[in-house]
């Protein structure tokens, strides 16, 4: 069905929706089809998605009702706003990543039609499947994961919004199984050299990662291959997994795991620091094979056991476990310590703020903390401190993760669609105070196929105004959307492009203090 709002007074532009009952799709696809819309001749905003009750809350506030009545949860809705004339082919567009057809409305039914219509019929089409992916509204997805488990099935839980009662119970159930739950919200895992969610290419190697945050674990994953080495397998458990509710129960699973796999020589765990009694049980235990333990923002002692090594930054914990496995140690600092330098004298004396605009939710963590250290309070939604939540102070430090919900309502995560940092990016040319800009540009599997060629624009603008920008480029050179590249890019309009997410951090700090020398701080 689809229906029609008033056009917008003065102008020539409608939304239109279209629903597809009994529809289900993931989180990734229905992102890359809003991207296809977007991206579409003529279209100023569109949306592709699941009918839950929220969702719809937000297509009414876009103006987009009618056509919508008695749609459900399971309902496909592909909503579209802009010139008359081009919605037609926008929607096509998105039919056809969705279904992976030529586009025509006929082979994308036939298509929707031939998709499994449950874990059963999955399972017939594929008997040797030995995980599930399950992406379903939060409300649905522990069902749905403890129906994989009953089928003797590991579960990677895409979802967010489950209930921690629920993750609980999930996990405790996986263990007396001897099977794994990843997640909830688990957006990255590497099993067998297999990439799913929001993955990078990287070489098999010796290391196996646990990861409680998603670019968390891309960052080390690809700092490992970039430094020579590689993974045996990533295991993203979710970020609730270590706290005093959860126990650890599936990091510690996901560890006894990697200590039996014959081609793992070390396990890498990333995680916030974990609760206190987590910890001890994690990292004080006897294990068979060194661990490195990269707990970002450890600012105390934890008793480690033998073997087991632990460091505060995830360039730390990557650098930790080539060292345990007697390789080279990398020099994370490259060259930028020289264009530092270069630019502290050249920043105009007023310029005094640093401003983060982040995609990943790791690495905004990260280069907060280390930030915050050698610059004082950093301002965000996520804030390290109640205290430095948004609204701060005029002349604050502010760093967003621009990939939660209150960003992305209505629109794609930044990593898949970078124009999510335009508007941030703008304002900040318009801003005499602003010393430093700080980017992730992330690339691999599941990301925007070119996000350079959108931020790299925008950077030049800025430096244009006398601010400086210091980007770090997440990938490796098997990314489809090439490593150097994508730094290229970046370097080309006049950004500082630093080795680690941590250098980035410490070179943003350098520039606001105008010491060169933080570039080289130990981590």
């Amino acid at each position: 069905m689809t229906g029609q709002a008033e056009a917008v007074p003065g102008t020539e532009v409608v939304s239109e929706a279209k629903v597809v009952a009994d529809c289900y799709v993931d989180s990734v696809r229905l992102l890359e089809a809003t991207r296809a819309m977007r991206e579409a001749p003529g279209v100023d905003w569109a949306w592709a998605l699941m009918a839950t009750p929220a969702n719809l809350e937000v297509l009414l506030e876009e103006g987009v009702a009618e056509g919508l009545d008695g749609a459900a949860a399971n309902d496909l809705v592909l909503a579209v706003r802009g010139a008359d004339e081009h919605l037609p082919a926008a929607l096509l567009r998105a039919w056809a990543v969705l279904f992976e057809e030529s586009g025509s409305a006929g082979a994308g039914a036939a298509a929707a039609d031939a998709r499994p219509a449950d874990l059963d019929e999955a399972l017939a089409a594929a008997p040797e499947a030995n995980v599930a992916i399950v992406s379903v509204p939060g409300p649905y997805a522990a069902l749905e994961a403890h129906k994989a488990l009953s089928r003797g099935l590991d579960v990677l839980l895409f979802s967010d919004n489950v209930s921690l009662a629920d993750e609980v119970d999930l996990k405790r159930r996986a263990r007396s199984l001897g099977r794994l739950v990843m997640g909830p919200g688990a957006g990255t895992a590497v099993l067998a050299g297999v990439g799913l969610g929001f993955s990078n290419r990287v070489a098999p190697g010796p290391v196996g990662v646990v990861a409680a945050a998603g670019t968390g674990a891309q960052e080390v994953m690809t700092l490992l291959d970039r430094w020579g080495s590689g993974v045996s397998h990533v295991i993203g458990v979710g970020g609730r997994d270590l706290s005093s509710a959860v126990e650890g129960a599936m990091a510690e699973a996901a560890i006894e795991a990697l200590e039996r796999h014959e081609g793992t020589e070390l396990t890498l765990l990333v995680s916030k620091p974990p609760a206190a009694e987590v910890a001890e049980r994690l990292l004080g235990a006897s294990r068979s094979k060194p661990l490195v333990a990269a707990l970002i923002g450890l600012n105390q002692p934890v008793d480690a056991g033998p073997g087991v090594t632990v460091c505060a930054t995830l360039e730390a914990g990557a650098a930790a476990a080539l060292g345990a496995l007697g390789s080279a140690e990398p020099d994370p600092v490259g060259s930028i310590d020289a264009e530092v330098a270069m630019l502290t004298t050249a920043l105009d004396p007023s310029r005094r703020r640093m401003v983060g605009l982040f995609s990943g939710g790791t690495l905004a963590y990260e280069a907060m903390v280390i930030a915050s250290r050698h610059i004082g309070p950093v301002f965000s939604n996520t804030p390290l401190e109640p205290s430095w939540s948004l609204p701060g102070p005029a002349d604050a430090h502010v760093c967003l993760d621009l990939g939660e919900e209150e960003y992305t309502q209505g629109r794609p995560h930044p990593m898949i669609d970078p124009e999510a940092r335009v508007e941030f990016l703008h304002r900040q040319a318009a801003d005499p105070t602003v010393a430093v800009v700080l980017l992730d540009v992330v690339i691999g599997d599941g990301a925007h196929p070119d996000p350079a060629a959108v931020l790299a624009p925008l950077a030049a603008e800025l430096v244009a105004t006398g601010a400086a920008v210091v980007a770090y480029v997440l990938g490796t050179d098997r990314d489809p959307q090439g490593f150097e590249r994508q730094r290229d890019e970046m370097r080309q309009a006049g950004c500082i492009v630093a080795d680690t997410n941590a250098r980035a951090a410490l070179a943003a700090a350098a520039l606001v203090n105008r010491d060169p020398a933080l570039v080289h701080q130990d981590l």
